[in-house]
């Protein structure tokens, strides 16, 4: 569509300009030029110098002035000469076509319509006119991916997203800060969990063991319709602030998977410590040593065995048996129990949150 907008600019400006004037892109590709015979011509040497910046430069009897609206030039217009008049018509034509291309993509732009969408920027009544304007189906079922940068080198993580997703069509990647990259993609009905999170396997470890750069990404549930995305892009965000508190390990957090840890997560924080106090009437929790907390975490991963945890801890079972006996002197709750093991495993959790103290959306 750039290329059919920029075509009628340069027809129009052909008759006020008597120069040949046109487009390349950053490949050094002709897309739009006065003289029709050139489209499609393309230089390798230009393409180097189109990768130096954004000033002004002459090659081969003609003067370039590159522009877009990114960080590196998209694009570059030519016109016919090296003269000073040359490169004075090529600012003039850069600045108009930057503009011009900056309004097209607010208003027709389908991966800005998504991101005003997502981040609330858009009224609900002005969704349903826009999506039909821009031909999105109501019946499309969609999810969000929201993958955050934890650590990395010089390589664009953005970039490599967006090559992992070459689609434009139906899926739109944009960065909503530093180190958040959204990925919002377009699903075939009734996908499972496992697979969404198979997918977000993917790109955690291409990331990771192709370009160092460690991420984590939470995933929204699936929606139908373009409406709902900001709902599903609000899980993600939970997600991954859920998973920071009581998931710090996993680098993927699907919002339907967080269980129990979501329904503290909405508690508020007096609710909380008050429920601790409630619970540890006896003993705080943080009477517990390290070691002592090491061993009601195995105790709790081999499903409250003794025998098997005692195995697993490499101590003897007495051992054991002596350590759950003096938390429950502690605390006044027995882990052998199952309902005093719940109401343990609930507090610590809680106990947690607390500490973490995470911003809500």
């Amino acid at each position: 569509m750039s290329n059919r907008l920029f075509q009628g600019v340069i027809h129009q400006m052909r008759e006020a300009i008597d120069r040949v004037i046109g487009i390349v892109d950053e490949s050094a590709t002709i897309i739009s030029c006065s003289d029709l015979t050139k489209i499609g011509e393309k230089s390798e040497y230009l393409a180097l110098d189109l990768n130096d910046g954004g000033e002004a430069f002459v090659r081969d009897g003609y003067t370039y002035k590159p522009f877009g609206a990114r960080m590196k030039p998209e694009y570059a217009v030519f016109v016919e000469g090296t003269d000073e008049m040359a490169e004075r018509y090529c600012a003039v034509l850069a600045i108009s076509l930057t503009s011009i291309k900056q309004y097209y993509d607010e208003k027709y732009d389908r991966n800005n319509f998504i991101k005003n969408v997502i981040l609330d920027n858009i009224l609900p009544s002005d969704i349903y006119i826009k999506s039909r304007e821009l031909h999105f189906s109501g019946d499309v079922s969609r999810v969000v991916f929201l993958i955050r940068v934890v650590s990395s080198n010089d390589i664009s993580a953005f970039d490599v997203v967006q090559n992992l997703f070459p689609d434009k069509q139906k899926d739109f990647i944009f960065s909503i800060s530093e180190s958040d990259i959204v990925l919002v993609k377009e699903i075939k009905s009734g996908i499972e969990s496992k697979d969404l999170e198979k997918l977000a396997r993917s790109i955690v470890d291409t990331l990771g063991s192709e370009f160092y750069t460690r991420v984590v990404v939470g995933i929204g549930t699936v929606v139908v319709g373009v409406k709902d995305l900001a709902r599903s892009f609000k899980e993600a965000q939970v997600a991954l602030e859920v998973g920071k508190v009581f998931d710090t390990e996993k680098s993927i957090v699907a919002y339907n998977n967080l269980g129990i840890a979501r329904l503290i997560y909405q508690l508020p924080t007096t609710l909380c410590e008050m429920f601790l106090q409630e619970v540890f009437k006896k003993g705080s929790i943080e009477n517990l040593d390290h070691e002592t907390l090491f061993t009601i975490q195995k105790f709790f991963e081999n499903n409250l065995n003794v025998s098997e945890t005692s195995r697993k801890l490499f101590v003897h079972r007495n051992t054991l048996v002596y350590r759950l006996e003096k938390i429950k002197k502690l605390t006044g709750l027995d882990l052998r129990e199952f309902d005093h093991a719940i109401i343990f495993k609930v507090a610590l959790m809680v106990k947690r949150y607390l500490t973490a103290n995470p911003v809500k959306f």
